[in-house]
């Protein structure tokens, strides 16, 4: 995680840690908000959807699109882009004694996982955003939660 604890800076969406505890399910809680990491392979947004977009869990802004998520063969969803580069914040972490860069949602400031970069995947950006399963919600499973 970055060297911002997740819940010390300023976002659009303003809620104790306390609300955020009551609203999310424990293993979100702990992803989302303590910047945790789900198990490779373990999510449900793994496999490539053809259509539709994904939500931050968290506060429901949309984050990817499906035409920008692609198979890397990672454990985790994986997006060459964002849907829009305001939608996401993008933190140095140089926890676990290496340097990488945090995702997270530029309007709840959640953790969402990290981008990598110059891994050759052939895409658009060579970028490979790599987020937590747990961190997302697909329009498909939001419409059936509504």
């Amino acid at each position: 995680m970055s060297a911002d604890p997740i819940g010390t800076r300023p976002y659009p969406v303003a809620i104790s840690e306390e609300e955020w505890r009551e609203r999310l399910s424990p293993a979100e809680y702990q992803v989302l908000r303590q910047g945790g990491t789900e198990r490779p392979g373990s999510g449900e947004y793994e496999e490539v959807r053809p259509a539709g977009t994904y939500a931050c869990r968290a506060c429901g802004v949309e984050l990817f699109t499906a035409e920008t998520q692609f198979d890397a063969h990672c454990g985790w969803p994986a997006f060459y882009a964002p849907s829009d580069s305001d939608a996401v914040e993008l933190l140095e972490d140089t926890s676990l004694g290496m340097r990488r860069i945090e995702v997270r949602c530029a309007n709840c400031g959640s953790h969402l996982g990290h981008v990598f970069e110059g891994e050759g995947f052939p895409t658009p950006t060579d970028q490979r955003y790599c987020i937590n399963s747990i961190s997302l919600l697909h329009s498909d499973d939001a419409a059936d939660r509504g």
